[in-house]
């Protein structure tokens, strides 16, 4: 069985999971390359054809979800094997979506080294995967509406839950929860962002109930 040549792509933007990532593939004998979001893998693939892609889901500018819409709307990149990592994407529903846009596996962070490792090596030898026909442009982005709403409550009561908690914590405590409100109001600042282009998005496709 033939092995797809090229390297494999890795997409994070979070500095040290795409060292640890970047590090663990290497040692493991396989060139890699790397994007810090969806907007600059794109112009990765456009100069080196990966043979398979490793994505996080929540990123800036151009997220997971939308950048595979892209990858399996496109002719060129509709068949590269696709590995979706989350931390924050984790429920049946988020998985399920993923799937449907044609992910090969869903890893959830922190990752099973072990685990990562042999889902590559699967992929990599397994032969061309069969890929599920793209969904339509309305149907990708009313479902990928109602995962970022769904996680948009989630970091609404994460947030809540933490302010209510550094009121209560010896002051040694506070420092590390700040870091994580400030993580989560960043979060919660990019799913806002993404809901509301979503909803102009959505505005523009006809209204197929009548």
């Amino acid at each position: 069985m033939n092995i797809p040549h090229g390297p494999l792509l890795v997409v994070e933007d979070v500095p040290n999971i795409l060292e640890l990532l970047t590090v663990t593939l290497r040692f493991k004998g396989y060139p890699v390359i790397t994007a810090v979001n969806g907007e600059e893998a794109l112009e990765v693939i456009a100069k080196e054809r990966p043979a398979l892609i490793i994505t996080d889901i929540l990123m800036p500018k151009l997220d997971g979800y939308a950048f595979v819409q892209k990858l399996r709307t496109d002719i060129k990149t509709h068949d590269i094997p696709i590995i979706f990592l989350s931390a924050t994407y984790v429920t049946e529903e988020d998985k399920s979506f993923a799937l449907s846009l044609g992910a090969s596996r869903f890893i959830e962070k922190p990752i099973d080294t072990e685990d990562f490792l042999l889902t590559i090596a699967e992929l990599l030898t397994q032969g061309p995967a069969t890929v599920p026909q793209p969904l339509e442009d309305d149907k990708f982005y009313s479902g990928y509406q109602d995962r970022l709403e769904n996680k948009l409550r989630h970091k609404n009561t994460q947030i809540t839950r933490t302010e209510r908690l550094l009121k209560t914590l010896p002051e040694d405590q506070i420092p590390a929860f700040e870091q994580i409100l400030e993580q989560a109001n960043c979060d919660r600042s990019e799913i806002r962002a993404e809901l509301k282009e979503i909803e102009i998005i959505l505005k523009n496709f006809p209204d197929k109930t009548n």
